[in-house]
């Protein structure tokens, strides 16, 4: 029997079918990366952004097409991590965009739908590269548009549509040459065509177990509470929400409501994309913030915390006191007292520059901490952060304007993508790679200059160094040129692996000889945790002896997985 209509419920199971399909080939797609590192890699990646938005639509009873598209948007959009997240995250959106007023889906609104979403996409990506995700997504949209007049069963427009996909799929090597060299296809594409499959089996009647997909649970905003035991709390409750749009909110609608919510409150934050807007206030009448926001949408994600319990309570806590209700505890609030007893300070004042950066070890962290970066993220390679790790930290960090390092190619587009969310105050990324890149940039910030001139000068600053990374291989590959087999001590440039050899040692020694040339001066070690202090000191010894010129600087990163990161400028 044809299937001449998607409806909502209908979307509902395929969305969640194409959710689970793509976590069960996560690792499958992992090995399709050609770079042979143990890091955070494109299947983790994108089921980690889709499960965002599937725990979401999975909380929802009674599905409509248009709170589908908001839960799909909004949840992969915050839950986007590494490029090829964000890339998905921005092909729902665009498609979320085309069936908001639709009751149900015909080929011909998919095929639109498929063209909103590539056209999103690509226009999410500075310069976009052919032979990846993209070009997989545009050639199903272009099928789908070149068929939808005369093909109007969705099991059969999904079929061509998904078969094609595949075709381009396995074109993608001979778009680029890499993956034609270490012989796979594109790992994006790959999981792009593994949410489709998934779905498409939904569609057309094949049970997919999706049980394992809970629902998100509330959100949780943390921000300080100013714990001074003389101070008034003069708005007593915390509260938070989530307004899913409904009607037309533009930029004045918007001022409207912010000049509305600092009437009967402060602390304010109000953060919005195209179809949610994030509210936190501190205020007496969370009544009213409520039936505020209902003029706009409906809302989700409703949260009420008493500040004024939770500050006698910290307040007993900090003085070594037990309370009776000390487990009803729900908001992470910071102690503001001294080690001697006295009340802290109250909050300050914003101040104008703050600064945010991925980090990735102990050592590192401390090395950004004293350079003044006021919020560490956690991450890196190992694990990519996501946009709302990015757009917690920004609510962290108290000043007028904020430069983010992300410190790894994979995760510049998170960034930017919780910059653009971001609008009570000004963000700036600046587009690090690696964390010597990071470290250079800040170093060269100069807090008597203007955000302009700084960020020109933090970017410059980058284009001095060059970094190499020691690590080593997880699977068998041919890349750059050079046969690598699984365990293989690998050595990393800019612009590809360098040296490769069964030792640490000598790998890093040839490394070195590769990113080092007659302007060097300063070549910097970063050890990780896997790197007993004695044999980086051998190497030290060693680089030191053979580039007498140069000044050599050894630091213990701490970082997982990389035995050295090295730093030559």
């Amino acid at each position: 029997m044809a299937i001449m209509k998607i409806d909502a419920v209908m979307l509902q199971k395929a969305f969640l079918a194409g959710a689970q399909c793509i976590d069960s080939k996560k690792e499958y797609i992992n090995q399709l990366n050609v770079f042979p590192v143990p890091d955070g890699d494109t299947g983790t990646n994108m089921t980690l952004t889709i499960m965002s938005a599937a725990k979401e639509v999975s909380a929802i009873e009674k599905p409509t097409m248009e709170n589908l598209s908001k839960a799909i948007s909004s949840g992969s959009l915050r839950g986007a991590r590494g490029n090829s997240g964000v890339i998905l995250s921005q092909l729902f959106r665009g498609f979320c965009r085309g069936i908001a007023n639709k009751e149900a889906l015909t080929t011909e609104d998919l095929a639109i739908c498929f063209e909103q979403a590539v056209a999103t996409a690509y226009k999410a990506v500075m310069k976009p590269k052919e032979g990846t995700i993209l070009t997989v997504a545009k050639g199903m949209s272009d099928k789908a548009n070149e068929i939808y007049r005369r093909v109007k069963d969705i099991e059969e427009f999904g079929r061509i549509v998904i078969e094609y996909g595949n075709e381009v799929l396995a074109y993608t090597p001979e778009l680029l040459p890499v993956l034609k060299e270490a012989g796979v296809v594109d790992s994006g594409g790959q999981g792009l065509m593994e949410v489709l499959q998934g779905a498409y089996q939904a569609v057309i009647g094949k049970e997919v177990e999706i049980s394992n997909i809970a629902p998100e649970p509330a959100q949780k905003f943390e921000f300080t509470v100013e714990d001074d035991p003389n101070a008034e709390i003069t708005f007593g409750y915390c509260t938070e929400f989530i307004i899913m749009l409904e009607q037309e909110y533009n930029d004045e609608t918007e001022a409207e409501f912010k000049e509305y919510l600092s009437s009967i409150g402060d602390s304010l934050v109000v953060v919005s994309d195209d179809d949610i807007v994030k509210v936190h206030v501190h205020t007496n009448h969370p009544g009213l913030a409520f039936e505020k926001g209902l003029t706009y949408g409906s809302l989700t994600r409703m949260k009420i915390d008493n500040m004024r319990e939770e500050h006698q309570e910290k307040l007993a806590k900090a003085a070594g006191q037990k309370t009776a209700n000390s487990d009803t505890v729900t908001e992470k609030n910071t102690v503001a007292a001294t080690e001697n007893g006295a009340p802290a300070k109250k909050k300050e004042p914003a101040k104008d520059f703050g600064f945010i950066a991925v980090s990735i070890g102990e050592g590192i962290n401390e090395i950004f901490n004293g350079l003044g970066v006021d919020y560490l993220i956690e991450g890196g390679q190992t694990m990519n952060p996501s946009t709302e790790d990015m757009l917690n930290a920004i609510e962290q960090v108290n000043a007028n304007t904020i430069f983010i390092l992300p410190n790894n190619k994979n995760i510049i587009l998170a960034a930017q993508q919780a910059q653009s969310l971001t609008e009570d105050k000004e963000i700036v990324v600046i587009p690090s790679k690696t964390v010597p890149q990071g470290i250079s940039a800040i170093i060269a910030f100069d807090p008597s200059q203007t955000t302009e001139d700084n960020t020109a000068g933090m970017t410059e600053a980058m284009t001095y160094v060059k970094t190499g990374q020691v690590t080593y291989a997880v699977r068998d590959t041919s890349i750059d040129g050079k046969t690598i087999n699984t365990g293989d001590i690998m050595g990393i440039g800019d612009d590809g692996i360098k040296s490769v050899n069964s030792d640490v040692f000598k790998t890093t020694m040839e490394l070195v000889d590769e990113l080092v040339d007659d302007d060097t001066e300063l070549i910097c070690l970063y050890y990780g945790e896997d790197v007993q202090e004695d044999d980086a000191n051998a190497i030290l010894d060693a680089i030191e002896k053979k580039y007498k010129s140069c000044d050599v600087e050894l630091h213990y990163g701490g970082q997982p997985i990389y035995y050295y990161l090295i730093s030559v400028e």
